[in-house]
């Protein structure tokens, strides 16, 4: 071989061996780009394709009243059962659903909407029905072999121990929705996933519901379970314990002083703004949502034409009637439009253009001030005062105590009430403001609508001289194991007045003489504290049928602003009439301050209603007593109506006929 034959073969095999090199190089560094820069994202893919993430559901806080000593709601153990499509036999589908159908209570259909034709390839679980009790569950356990792919899993249901009238507050839960997964979904809430519905339960679900944990498995291809390492898991985070600004036993009180009357009460600590109870009726027990009837029951209330599901204190507006005279009067007192004490002739009407005004009393007041106006509730004085107002000074007025806005309350759903000016009408009904529409609103009608919450802020507003702070339900947020207080709410200024002090202590003082001298003081009989308020009859275009309204607080005059309640009373026109309002916050009010339940301070205030109502009891068991065979005896002669929800007794609606001194305002 020829020297240059033997250096071509030289520099041929250092090519080759530089080029298989530089090959094994580039392999090595892809290798190692492959598995150690970009391992742990193809590990994270490989996992990813092999393990399923199945939710822990966190157990949901726990909501108290204000005392903490005693749970609303609580968790109740309860199950979920689910069926894994696949390992379904096909032969036995049919047979199965039927199966599975009558041990839950549930349809076949509602099986096959959930489990449709698609998924029966399926290893993955799907729930069939939540809140299953533990003998279903055992009865599904001693029969596994009859109910192949069947399987269950805990989920928690809520216990409402204190329902009845705090269902508005509290609210209740349900399953997420399609709508609701599309507002929420970013928020972390997932198909699946319970949810507050209305009232606490949603205004702060965030809170109670807590942080779900993770269970982790391996599948195969088939999605089949292989194993499962308890280590991985994520244990859920429980939700915070709520506890409200509600007492108990005021609530109690305030239902049974309400009875089976629609409408709605609100009593609110003005000093703080907490509300001490907040009743509306009718109300619903949301603990039978959780039952087999589950569904049908929440059908019945939603087409209930008293629309149950509405929380009136905050979510229904009406005419305030008469208690919007004490706005209408702090006007007069701050504008000085005219002296307090001219006198204003009533002789029951009040010609104004080619129209004829009347006053409730057809016969009329004859001269009165303001504070005898207000005592009185006399409609002619109050055309005056709002004629030499003009409908400019009452709106400002009127939205200086809130009205035509919301009150903040931490509840959903609240409405605005409404406040007329003179540029809707012309916007909306192209017509001009005209002098009788400002009488109207004058004296609380027309067009004008507050919401009891709104009405319980304007008293509020009085008793604080201009100062008016958020209503609110929530009073702490407390750590579920330990009980630590995490949160603790302040007291919201919401707004304060321009208005004089010197205005509001006249406002007050004409208030007291509404209790001593007015139109509540055939009512008003309390001895445990000093009262002042202001009644109301709202029209409602029922014939000898109108809105009761009365809101008050108490004590008149105290040196500890902090012991003062607000108390708003609203029953409406659907009752048969009995102008109820002022009659049960004469109870409310003794059974707060003498610290009574509502059947001692009916027994210990012995209003004229009640000793006419046992006296009738006497007498239709002393009747039945002597009927013989056919007559009724003493206990059975108590009707339906004369029991309280609570099992107290009260008048039934219709049993009192008002006297000629309560057709009043």
């Amino acid at each position: 071989m020829s020297p240059d034959s033997s250096a071509q073969v030289k520099n041929r095999t250092i090519a080759l061996g530089v080029a298989v090199t530089l090959v094994f190089a580039l392999l090595l560094g892809q290798l190692f780009y492959l598995q150690v820069i970009r391992g742990w994202e193809f590990k994270r893919r490989a996992r990813a394709v092999v393990r399923r993430e199945l939710p822990i559901p966190a157990q949901r806080g726990e909501i108290f009243d204000r005392h903490y000593d005693f749970p609303l709601v609580v968790n109740q153990d309860s199950f979920a059962v689910d069926l894994i499509p696949a390992e379904v036999p096909a032969e036995r589908r049919t047979e199965l659903f039927e199966r599975i159908a009558a041990a839950l209570g549930i349809s076949v259909e509602d099986i096959e909407v959930k489990v449709p034709p698609k998924y029966y390839h399926l290893y993955q679980p799907i729930e069939l029905k939540g809140g299953v009790g533990f003998e279903t569950i055992a009865f599904l356990a001693e029969h596994l072999s009859d109910f192949p792919g069947v399987a269950w899993h805990n989920k928690p249901i809520r216990n409402y121990l204190a329902m009845a009238s705090l269902s508005h507050v509290i609210g209740y839960v349900g399953d997420i929705n399609r709508e609701e997964i599309q507002v929420l979904y970013n928020q972390g809430y997932s198909f699946g996933t319970v949810l507050g519905k209305s009232g606490v339960e949603k205004q702060y679900d965030l809170l109670l519901r807590g942080k779900d944990g993770t269970r982790f498995r391996t599948v195969d291809v088939r999605e089949m379970y292989l194993k499962a390492k308890a280590e991985e898991d994520i244990p859920p985070e429980p939700g915070k314990n709520l506890v409200l600004t509600i007492d108990r036993r005021i609530q109690l009180l305030c239902e049974k002083a309400l009875g089976e009357r629609i409408g709605s009460v609100v009593v609110l600590k003005p000093s703080t703004g907490e509300v001490l109870a907040m009743v509306s009726y009718p109300y619903y027990d949301a603990n039978l949502f959780f039952t087999e009837k589950g569904s049908r029951e929440f059908t019945r209330l939603s087409l209930d034409p008293t629309f149950p599901f509405i929380n009136r204190a905050i979510q229904s507006s009406y005419p305030p009637a008469s208690t919007f005279k004490v706005i209408m009067s702090t006007a007069l007192v701050e504008e000085e439009v005219f002296p307090i004490t001219r006198q204003v002739t009533c002789t029951g009407e009040i010609f104004y253009g080619d129209r004829i005004f009347r006053c409730h009393s057809k016969v009329g007041h004859g001269s009165l001030e303001l504070f005898g106006g207000l005592a009185e509730s006399c409609d002619v004085y109050f055309y005056t005062v709002g004629d030499e107002l003009g409908i400019e000074r009452i709106v400002y007025y009127s939205r200086e105590f809130g009205l035509g806005q919301i009150s903040g309350v931490d509840l959903p759903g609240e409405t605005l009430g409404f406040l007329p000016t003179p540029e809707w009408k012309q916007r909306t009904q192209a017509m001009i403001w005209l002098g009788g529409d400002t009488l109207n609103i004058s004296i609380g009608q027309g067009y004008l609508l507050v919401t009891p919450i709104q009405l319980a802020n304007v008293i509020a507003m009085i008793v604080n001289e201009g100062r008016v702070f958020r209503p609110h339900v929530l009073k702490e947020v407390r750590d579920p194991q330990t009980g630590d207080l995490i949160r603790e709410v302040e007291p919201e200024i919401l707004h304060v007045s321009p208005i004089r002090r010197e205005t509001f202590e006249v406002v007050q003082r004409a208030m007291r003489g509404v209790i001593t001298e007015g139109t509540a003081e055939v009512v008003l009989t309390t001895d445990a504290v000093e009262v002042a308020g202001k009644t109301g009859t709202g029209e409602a275009g029922y014939e000898e049928r109108w809105h009761s309204w009365f809101a008050a607080y108490a004590p008149y005059q105290t040196d500890d602003p902090d012991e003062r309640v607000v108390v708003a009373v609203m029953v409406e026109a659907e009752n048969e009439w009995e102008w109820w309002a002022p009659k049960a916050a004469n109870v409310i009010f003794q059974g707060i301050f003498a610290n009574q339940t509502y059947e001692e301070a009916v027994e210990t205030i012995k209003p004229w209603w009640y000793i006419q109502q046992q006296q009738a009891l006497r007498a239709a068991a002393t009747e039945g007593g002597t009927s013989g065979e056919g007559g009724t005896s003493g206990e059975d002669s108590t009707s339906a109506g004369a029991l309280a929800p609570g099992g107290g007794s009260i008048p039934p609606l219709g049993a009192v006929e008002p006297s000629a001194d309560e057709e009043t305002r």
